[in-house]
């Protein structure tokens, strides 16, 4: 019988995560469980000692709105270590928690079905801006990022528009295109480089060089992390298009924020329902949100595996831009 449950929030800070701590802290109270919140992810797992804090309804007042995360969040490569993940269990041990609740992306995860395969009762909620969870349409914090994104490329169309000049946008998403093809439909850019189409670079030469020849005044070109030097691809876009062109880098801005009111409820409806799992006796997996509907999958069938969501985006972009 669940009688104590612990949450902790790990990788990249996503907003949204707040209202999961809060939802999984309230229902559990409700529920008559003991909450504890672990700080620095694995990190406070592993050191233990103060980074366990008992939790009560009072210690997440007003957090729902609030971007990042209130129990911190680091990254620990040698939580792979079977030493490493022995201590963060026997602290586990000691306070007498039953399930470990974790939130954030694939890392987390990774390090979640290694603590299960060691014996530990644990649940995973995908916590990531970047949408890259296999197993679920939407991750916590993907919506508020896009919303930055689409946000900073609409302020940025107008200063191109009104010097005709050429922006090159590079937004996050790790391997990841969802962020730049969601953005990149909802901006009406005229390119989206992902690593699902690659760069064409001649192409994307070309074409700038024809947008320029047809008086089209601010072409943008949003470009996926990893990919290319986006200032290297200005200055050739700009060498041989003739457009003014500069690059854009929105970085870590994209992960802080107020979480959107739809982070807010898909957070919420999964941390009420890991407290559900808990309760019920289900561990081991991780929860996500399809067609509108709670679903469980097991970590190994989620880890490793490329989702789809957003697969007929690019001919969408191109027809629309």
């Amino acid at each position: 019988m669940v009688k104590k449950i612990a949450i902790l929030t790990s990788g990249g800070d996503a907003p949204g995560m707040n209202a999961a701590i809060r939802a999984v802290v309230r229902a559990g109270r409700i529920n008559g469980l003991e909450v504890y919140g672990i700080r620095d992810g694995y990190r406070g797992l592993y050191e233990g000692g103060d980074n366990f804090q008992l939790m009560s309804r009072k210690s997440v007042t007003d957090i729902i709105a609030r971007g990042g995360t209130i129990l911190g969040s680091a990254r620990l490569p040698e939580f792979k270590d079977p030493a490493y993940r022995q201590k963060g269990i026997e602290n586990l041990k000691k306070l007498g928690i039953d399930c470990l609740i974790v939130i954030g992306g694939d890392g987390t995860y990774t390090g979640a079905n290694a603590l299960k395969k060691d014996g530990v009762n644990v649940i995973g909620l995908p916590g990531t801006i970047d949408n890259d969870i296999y197993g679920t349409d939407y991750t916590i914090g993907f919506d508020t990022c896009i919303n930055t994104v689409v946000d900073a490329i609409d302020r940025l169309r107008d200063t191109c528009g009104s010097h005709e000049r050429c922006a090159v946008v590079e937004v996050m998403g790790r391997y990841c295109g969802d962020v730049a093809k969601a953005a990149g439909l909802a901006t009406g850019a005229e390119f989206v480089i992902t690593s699902d189409t690659g760069l064409d670079l001649d192409y994307v030469l070309e074409k700038t060089k024809d947008y320029k020849l047809h008086s089209k005044r601010h072409p943008i070109i949003i470009v996926t992390e990893h990919i290319t030097n986006v200032h290297e691809l200005a200055k050739k876009i700009e060498d041989y298009s003739g457009f003014e062109t500069r690059a854009t880098v929105l970085g870590h801005i994209q992960r802080g924020g107020k979480p959107s009111t739809q982070d807010r409820i898909l957070a919420s409806r999964l941390g009420l329902a890991a407290v559900e799992y808990a309760l019920a006796g289900k561990f081991g997996v991780c929860l996500g949100i399809v067609s509108n509907e709670i679903v469980s999958s097991n970590f190994e069938d989620v880890l490793g595996k490329k989702k789809h969501v957003f697969r007929n985006f690019e001919k969408s972009i191109e027809i629309l831009s």
